[in-house]
């Protein structure tokens, strides 16, 4: 396609790599997923900011992904520029007032980490979370009784257009997994300062070894997967009404309801992402019969089109 070489072209005068048809089975943790036309790997803002810029101005298709941890590529791929910021940017700087500076390609865990050799608390929760930061800001990402909206003190992004902003902490308007990011998912996370209050290294520890140990026992982490696929539906959990509906360890494909947790679909070794997407109407469709409740993804199905 023209418009591919012209992108390719204007990438590599910035000496920026272009993997062509690339499988993104290779880089979501369902392992799932057909190739996307062209993929880059950015080092540092500048080249994350001219890739979205050369996408727009040759008129080409692109989406910007972290870790690919709540992500299903369909089996047709994605006829567009893939943008991953996981591994290469992501940089978490510590000031010296208690703020971590975290880029949009670290790892959530990996700045929880950071913040409990430094002596910071307000993380712990994030131990284990798959996810990226600039993932975890779209989602509000959270677990035991934490989320990451309630310690962001301002965002850098970028707009549709390229141009960068600053978002301060009571703008990114962060619900139960959502946010700005979420709403308009054409603005892109570059950076984010969480404000942590200092603790005792012990006690910090102890607590992210605790929510682990809990991870482990009750998560089926040996196997790939997309995390928790649905909300918390008012007054329910998801994994209890699916397991009450008899679908724990109910598999299409190779897709299979977690006999560990029926809030997770495990990828049994050849699921398709055809496979994950079946099983899961199928859920939500037995779900709403048996209990009337109606369950909301918190994975998202990329379409490979629009």
């Amino acid at each position: 396609m023209e418009q591919n070489n012209s992108l390719s072209q204007a990438a590599e005068k910035e000496d920026i790599k272009i993997y062509w048809d690339e499988p993104m089975s290779r880089h979501t943790t369902m392992q799932v997923g057909g190739p996307a036309a062209m993929l880059a790997q950015p080092r540092d803002i500048r080249e994350l900011v001219s890739l979205v810029y050369l996408a727009g101005k040759n008129n080409f298709r692109c989406m910007v992904m972290g870790n690919g941890s709540n992500l299903i590529f369909p089996d047709e791929g994605y006829k567009g520029l893939v943008i991953k910021t996981v591994p290469n940017y992501g940089g978490i700087y510590v000031d010296d007032d208690g703020v971590i500076r975290a880029e949009a390609g670290a790892l959530l865990s990996r700045v929880a980490t950071v913040a409990a050799q430094n002596g910071l608390t307000g993380l712990e929760f994030a131990q284990g979370i798959p996810g990226t930061v600039g993932g975890a800001l779209c989602m509000n990402a959270g677990a035991y009784g934490g989320e990451v909206g309630n310690l962001v003190q301002r965002t850098c992004y970028m707009d549709a257009n390229a141009k960068l902003h600053m978002l301060a902490s009571q703008d990114h308007l962060f619900g139960y997994r959502t946010s700005l990011f979420k709403e308009k998912p054409g603005n892109v996370v570059l950076y984010t300062e969480f404000k942590l209050q200092p603790g005792g290294q012990k006690e910090i520890q102890e607590k992210m070894s605790d929510y682990a140990a809990r991870r482990r026992e009750k998560q089926p982490l040996d196997q790939p997967s997309a995390g928790s696929v649905y909300k918390r539906p008012e007054g329910h959990y998801a994994g209890e009404l699916i397991e009450q509906c008899g679908l724990k360890g109910y598999q299409i494909g190779g897709a299979m309801v977690s006999p560990k947790h029926a809030g997770f679909i495990v990828n049994t070794g050849k699921a398709t992402a055809s496979d994950v997407i079946a099983l899961m109407e199928h859920i939500e469709e037995v779900v709403l019969e048996k209990t009337g409740v109606s369950l909301e993804r918190e994975v998202r199905v990329v379409n490979h089109r629009r």
